[in-house]
């Protein structure tokens, strides 16, 4: 039994130690919006904050998790959806299949949270890793300003 704390709720889970985080999360904890995409931590969709910090969590077994981290997933980024960047992704119509975005806005609040006005290049730079297969990348750059215009 392993003890986790997820969107500031303490969970009980049972699962395998080299269980992955992201079935833990979505299978064990029964939270849906993260998303498998490759399960090699390369396309970014699985991203999750781990004390403040974007991580693939296809890639990081339960056992190298502490009850002590504090996880956040596309649900615990605000139980409303009016997150500025869920606000702006609506306003820009970013989302095409929209399999990737729960990982794209999970990427983008790290970087809003360290850089309040990142530039353009600083946003296409931190958001390189993660894969649109729609192409919505324009639409992502755009929401991700308006987000820190508007935050």
């Amino acid at each position: 039994m392993a003890k986790l704390n997820i969107n500031g709720k303490s969970r009980d889970v049972q699962a395998e130690p080299d269980t992955p985080l992201l079935w833990v999360i979505r299978e064990h904890v029964g939270l849906t919006g993260t998303k498998y995409g490759c399960g090699v931590a390369q396309c970014g969709a699985c991203s999750v904050h781990i004390n403040g910090e974007v991580m693939r969590s296809c890639s990081i077994p339960l056992s190298a998790v502490k009850a002590s981290d504090k996880i956040v997933t596309i649900e615990g980024l605000s139980a409303t959806s009016s997150h500025p960047l869920q606000k702006a992704w609506v306003a820009e119509q970013v989302p095409q299949c929209g399999y990737c975005q729960s990982g794209q806005i999970m990427q983008a609040a790290e970087l809003l949270t360290k850089t309040k006005q990142p530039s353009r290049e600083q946003i296409v730079a931190h958001m390189d890793g993660n894969i649109c297969r729609c192409g919505t990348y324009p639409r992502i750059v755009r929401a991700i300003q308006r987000a820190a215009r508007e935050g």
